[in-house]
Formats: structure tokens, C-alpha cells, sequence
């Protein structure tokens, strides 16, 4: 740290000490007035005061910038103590060294020598009292900066703890935030390619073999009857071929999302499911793409995840916004014990995280589970964020009637949807598999 620093921070618990004086006569006279209905209001107004003078201080000269207004009494007793209590240490240190330090440029310049012996275990050194002034200031000069800057990191911690992290702090939890779900989302794409490898390696590409090979037996059979029912199985596995890629592609991601809507593509996997999905619909608006998007994955991988190992029965997934986020919560009636670290959950936390999202799962085990996530209607680096000063997230046309539901069954996990595949550039869900 810099001597300016130091200085500042110096400055600073002095500061403070003056300050804190202030604070506890105020509190002497103001905290007994506050239980009278008819003083409460002139108490009010020099804690508000004092509170502005507190964080000023604390901005000006500790670096700290408070992000909540409130503080109260016990911010104010509480800092008036470490304020006087450390404020007093610093200025009397701070003060004796001073008076050594004159002394000992006084005595080097003008006044006569004395000599001062200084014995240590083994060693005998004889000074002068001039120059021992000198390096006893100087020492204890160091010790009071030392003693400032613990005070001035106590007095911060302080204002964390009642008036919320600093704008420092928070700028490095929000750095450790972004480095760790960056980090995440490289993680997820992995997983999800490996998936997608997986999809077509045990099921497009084994059909695709043997579609070959079946066709390899029909160009070199010389028996007309025979050629004919191996073409026929050739042409039923051609189907099957294109059906397993349809679903391979609906897996990674569903064209209905794009264009009928988060509703449109959540009564798909209803009505593919076995098992029955109501569906509420509470969005007044479709969300933008981004939010849209994870939250159509986070509700397939939880009906998924319900069906194919809690053996639910009946599945409820709600659709909500406020103001400011959109959420969806997905329960169940199966058995529980999801983990949260599985791969499938995890995939879709480290999604919703990089979305400035909050995603939870309560999933005891015999059940019920409860699977939620919620994410703010402009995600972060939209440029509509700046365009509208960070208001409320904007629509997408419409998604349906509003708080509408649907209640279908069918096969989630292997039926697919007819049609073409996903347009190109659409992303693919991170961790839309099972969770295991």
C-alpha cells in the first residue's frame, strides 16, 4: 500500500474518532428521544444526518461506497465505539512519534549529544539520544500507520455488515461470478457435444449401418423374392433412421420454440410424455430468446429427469413473471433424491447462472421434488439493456393465453416431433440430459 494511502486512511480513523464522539453524545440524548412518539421525528432527522457524514467519511477517506441507505442505531453505537476507541490509539501514537521525532532532529541540529548506551544479548551499541528519538519516532510512526490500516479494515467490515459490501467488493464477487460461470457455460458446451456424440453414435449411426448393410444384401442377392423383403426392411429402417434423427435433432433444440413459443414447446413434451404434465401459463409476454431458451430446457430436463427415474405420477410445471424475471418451477410426485450435481442439474444451473439467474432444487428423498429457476427478463450484455437503461425485459409476441394449461401424455424420451430439424444457429441446451 502506498504512503498516501496510508495517509488517507490515517486521516480517515482520526476522522472518525471526532466523529464518534459526536455519534455517542447523540446516542446519549437520541436513542432514550426515539421511544417518544413526539421526539421520534428529530431523532430521525441527526441519525439520517450523521448517517450521510458516516458515509462520506467512509467513501472519501476508506474507500468503502455503501450500497444500502438504512444503518440505524446500532451502525452508529457500534462504529462510534471502534471509532474512538481506535481513532484515540492512532492520534496519541501518532502524536508521540511526532514529539520523538522533533526531539530527535532538534538534539541532532542544536543540542548537545548524550550519549546513550543500548545493550543486547551480545551485542553493546552506544548512540546517541538524538538519533535513538529518530528511530523510536520512526518505529512507532510505522506502528500507527499498521494500527490505522486494522482500524480502517474493521470500519469496513462494519459497513459490510450493516450497511451491505462496499462497490470494490462487490465488483470482485461480481468478477468471481463471471469468471466461474464462464467457466461453467465451457463446461456445459463440452457436456453437451459429448451428449449429441453419444445421440448419434447409438442411435443414428447404428441405424445407419444397418440401413447399409441391409442394402448391401439386396444389391447381391440373385433371389428377385428375397431382394424384395430385405428392400422392405431397408425402407422401414430408413424410417426409423429419419425418425431417431428427428428426435436427436428436437432434443438439441425444438424449432417450435422459435416459432409458435415457450408454451407451444412445452405442450410438445407434454404430449410426449408418459406420464401427465399440466402445464399453468402465467407469461404475459414471450420472453427474449436467451430466457426463453433456458427456461424450455430447464423444464424438459426436469420432466425428463421425473419420468425416466423419480416415477412420478403427475407432473405440475408453472410459468411466472414479475417485473423484473420470468420463472418456471417444475414439482413432481415421485421418489426424490435428485442430486443437484448431476450432470443433467448441473448443466442447467451453470445456465442459469451465466444468465444472472437464481435455480434451485428441493428434492428430499421419498419426494416430493421441486425444481425451479428464475432469471431476469434482459439477460446480461443485452444491448436492449443499455437501450432502455435497464428497465424491465421486453416481448416477444405472444405465447398463448395467459395462465392457460395443458394436460396430454405420450413418450418424452423417445417419440419426436414430424418436420424439419433445428434452424441453424440455434443453440443446443446445456446439460439436456439426464441428470443419472
Amino acid at each position: 500500500m502506498s504512503g498516501s494511502r496510508a495517509a488517507r486512511v490515517l486521516a480517515g480513523v482520526v476522522l472518525g474518532m471526532v466523529l464518534g464522539l459526536v455519534e455517542l453524545a447523540f446516542l446519549c440524548v437520541a436513542w432514550p428521544a426515539s421511544l417518544v412518539p413526539a421526539a421520534r421525528p428529530a431523532a430521525v432527522r441527526g441519525l439520517d444526518r450523521l448517517m450521510a457524514l458516516e458515509r462520506a467519511r467512509l467513501s472519501g477517506w476508506l474507500g468503502h461506497e455503501a450500497t444500502r441507505r438504512e444503518g440505524g442505531f446500532g451502525f452508529l453505537a457500534a462504529r462510534a465505539v471502534l471509532g474512538v476507541l481506535g481513532g484515540y490509539l492512532c492520534a496519541a501514537g501518532l502524536f508521540l512519534s511526532g514529539l520523538l521525532l522533533a526531539g530527535g532532529l532538534w538534539e541532532l541540529a542544536w543540542g548537545p549529544a548524550h550519549p546513550v548506551p543500548v545493550k543486547l544479548p551480545g551485542v553493546r551499541i552506544v548512540t546517541s539520544s538524538g538519533v535513538l528519538g529518530l528511530t523510536g519516532g520512526a518505529v512507532l510512526l510505522v506502528l500507527v500507520a499498521l494500527a490505522a490500516l486494522a482500524v480502517g479494515s474493521l470500519e469496513r467490515r462494519l459497513a459490510d455488515h450493516f450497511l451491505g459490501p462496499g462497490s470494490h467488493e462487490l465488483m470482485r464477487r461480481r468478477i468471481a461470478e463471471l469468471t466461474a460461470t464462464r467457466s461453467g457455460i465451457v463446461r456445459a458446451v463440452d457436456d453437451e457435444r459429448r451428449r449429441i456424440e453419444r445421440d448419434l453414435h447409438d442411435g443414428v449411426q447404428q441405424r445407419g449401418v444397418a440401413l447399409a448393410m441391409l442394402l448391401g444384401r439386396a444389391r447381391h442377392s440373385a433371389d428377385a423374392g428375397r431382394t424384395t423383403e430385405l428392400v422392405a426392411q431397408a425402407y422401414t429402417e430408413s424410417r426409423q433412421l429419419l425418425d431417431e434423427l428427428r428426435s436427436v435433432a428436437w432434443r438439441i433444440y425444438p424449432t417450435a420454440l422459435d416459432e409458435l413459443g415457450l408454451r407451444a414447446a412445452l405442450a410438445g413434451v407434454a404430449e410426449r410424455s408418459s406420464v401427465p404434465v399440466t402445464v399453468h401459463d402465467g407469461l404475459a409476454g414471450r420472453p427474449v430468446s436467451e430466457v426463453e431458451t433456458a427456461l424450455y430446457f430447464v423444464a424438459r430436463e426436469a420432466i425428463t429427469n421425473a419420468v425416466k427415474h423419480a416415477g412420478a405420477r403427475d407432473i405440475l410445471v408453472v410459468l411466472t413473471e414479475d417485473e423484473r424475471t420470468v420463472g418456471v418451477a417444475i414439482s413432481d410426485d415421485g421418489t426424490g433424491g435428485a442430486d443437484p450435481a448431476g450432470g443433467g442439474l448441473s448443466g442447467l444451473a451453470r445456465r442459469v447462472l451465466a444468465l444472472d439467474g437464481e435455480f434451485t432444487v428441493r428434492s428430499p428423498p421419498g419426494g416430493p421434488t421441486k425444481i425451479a429457476a428464475t432469471l431476469p427478463k434482459i439477460p446480461p450484455g443485452d444491448p436492449s439493456e443499455a437501450a432502455s437503461g435497464g428497465s424491465p425485459g421486453t416481448s416477444r409476441g405472444s405465447s398463448g393465453t395467459s395462465g392457460g394449461a395443458s394436460r396430454t401424455s405420450g413418450d418424452v424420451s423417445e417419440e419426436a416431433p414430424s418436420g424439419p430439424g433445428p434452424r441453424p444457429g440455434s443453440g443446443a441446451g446445456a446439460g439436456a440430459g439426464s441428470c443419472g
